[in-house]
């Protein structure tokens, strides 16, 4: 027998969203240690685990391994891998980019280059399964050299959500601040999740007074705020928290708690 479509009186559907960039997996101490940031990331039981700058094979500051890889198995979740570099190598590809681990199912998952000159850029789009409905998620990670390529960039992420996708959210470090007009694109279709949460924290108090202003970046003491979540209609954004990520990059983790509209 189906399963019944959801009414309107259905509740929304709650999914906790982290996103980060690992910085290969290399802390403020200059120490590559996976399993120390497979820790932070089980900490903060998130459904889904957003990641930019992934290793996979990529060479001696990530020690070989294939990061995407041990990381979705320690942490017995889905993986969806978008790389943005991706070159020959000995025995295994030499691939860098953004990873999707998710407790969800995910149902689509490709990957999508970026224009722009310098390192190369991609977004990871994926659509995750919902008790009840579905959510579609583009991971990615703009230029930091050029303003005008992460225009270009931003509205190439922005046209992967057509109209056929309503309900979905854009995240990863965008490497403007959220009011940067290059970003005026996503706010077209979008909305900062950070300034809908209905509650805010984050690592300001321990180096500035800058109290709850989502700032990631650098981690010692972060002053811009470049790692972003942007979301659709449809999603709501409880809760906003920039956690503890010093010991395992450069970046702070950014995490969302959501709530998705039943039968979207």
């Amino acid at each position: 027998m189906s399963k019944p479509a959801p009414g309107p009186d259905q509740p929304p559907i709650p999914v906790r969203l982290l996103t980060f960039n690992v910085h290969h997996g290399v802390g403020d101490d200059g120490r590559h240690d996976l399993a120390r940031l497979a820790q932070l990331l089980a900490a903060a039981d998130a459904d889904l685990i957003c990641l930019q700058e992934v290793d996979r094979h990529y060479g001696p500051r990530s020690e070989g391994v294939d990061q995407a890889l041990l990381l979705s198995r320690g942490l017995d979740m889905q993986l969806a891998w978008g790389p943005a570099i991706d070159q020959p190598g000995t025995p295994e590809r030499r691939q860098y980019g953004n990873a999707l681990l998710s407790r969800l199912p995910i149902l689509v998952s490709d990957v999508h280059p970026l224009p722009g000159d310098g390192e190369p850029r991609s977004a990871l789009r994926t659509l995750v399964e919902l008790d009840g409905g579905a959510l579609w998620v583009t991971t990615t990670h703009l230029s930091s050299r050029s303003a005008a390529d992460r225009a270009a960039q931003a509205a190439a992420v922005a046209g992967l959500h057509t109209g056929a996708m309503e309900t979905g959210v854009v995240v990863g470090d965008l490497n403007a601040d959220a009011g940067a007009p290059e970003l005026d694109v996503l706010r077209e279709r979008f909305t900062d999740a950070w300034l809908l949460a209905r509650a805010r924290a984050d690592q300001a108090p321990r180096w500035s007074l800058h109290r709850d202003a989502g700032r990631t970046h650098p981690a010692r003491r972060p002053h811009v705020r470049i790692d972003q979540v942007w979301v659709s209609a449809g999603v709501t954004v409880t809760a906003a928290e920039v956690l503890d990520g010093s010991g395992c990059s450069d970046h702070h983790p950014l995490q969302v708690d959501l709530e998705i509209r039943s039968g979207v």
